[in-house]
């Protein structure tokens, strides 16, 4: 646990090395169906008109909300400037404009109630301090707007868990070492999911920093979660 922590403190760089392999793998090792995953998230939003991607990496979610209506305008941040980039250029081919910012998430440089939607997709666990990046996505979200998130979870069932450890513990940090020549990342990834909180447990950190009408979807079994809140109208 220590040296997952040690390397949440270095995180841009550890995707920055990985970043030109990160879409392909991605698609690879979850057999395109993370995809689906995302399309989901879309599907479950309300158009609006400007949407804060947090962890925006190479811009899959972002482009998604810009091609389906769903955000006139979108902001991304991260601390990994080489999946911007990449994002940069992917936007730019698709004729869409995203605006990406390096930048914490735990200390973001926007006023209070700058968005009218948050969106963050398997980024929330790489926070080194986990309320504190939720506490930020509830400052800058604007009253009566909404957080979506997507992130790795568990599987219920005994034998697709079983199943599950042994595809992600074996495979990933194989393939990444092939591929992307850094097996510490990949093998960082399973870790980071393995001792991250899921379903209930992930709910009352939403609900603590302030949200409400917390929810969550489990997505194929429970490898994936879709997380829903509100920031109420103020009185």
């Amino acid at each position: 646990m220590e040296n997952i922590s040690k390397q949440k403190q270095h995180i841009g760089g550890l995707f920055d090395r990985i970043a030109r392999h990160y879409d392909g793998l991605n698609h690879l090792l979850s057999l395109g169906i993370d995809r689906c995953w995302r399309r989901q998230a879309v599907g479950s939003m309300q158009p609006v008109d400007h949407v804060l991607d947090v962890a925006v990496g190479t811009g899959d979610l972002a482009l998604l909300l810009l091609r389906r209506g769903k955000a006139q305008h979108v902001t991304g941040i991260d601390l990994s400037t080489e999946m911007m980039r990449i994002g940069a250029e992917k936007a730019r081919r698709a004729g869409r404009e995203i605006r990406f910012m390096e930048a914490n998430a735990q200390e973001m440089p926007f006023p209070d109630a700058s968005f009218d939607a948050v969106t963050c997709a398997y980024g929330v666990r790489n926070f080194a301090d986990l309320d504190a990046g939720l506490s930020e996505m509830y400052r800058v979200l604007r009253p009566g707007g909404e957080l979506t998130i997507l992130e790795f979870g568990y599987p219920r069932q005994k034998w697709v868990r079983r199943a599950y450890d042994w595809y992600f513990s074996t495979w990933p940090p194989m393939i990444g070492r092939l591929f992307s020549r850094d097996k510490t990342a990949y093998t960082y990834l399973n870790q980071s999911v393995r001792h991250f909180c899921y379903a209930d447990d992930f709910l009352e950190h939403l609900k603590n920093v302030g949200f409400r009408g917390t929810y969550y979807r489990p997505q194929t079994f429970g490898i994936s979660y879709l997380y829903k809140a509100q920031k109420l109208n103020e009185k």
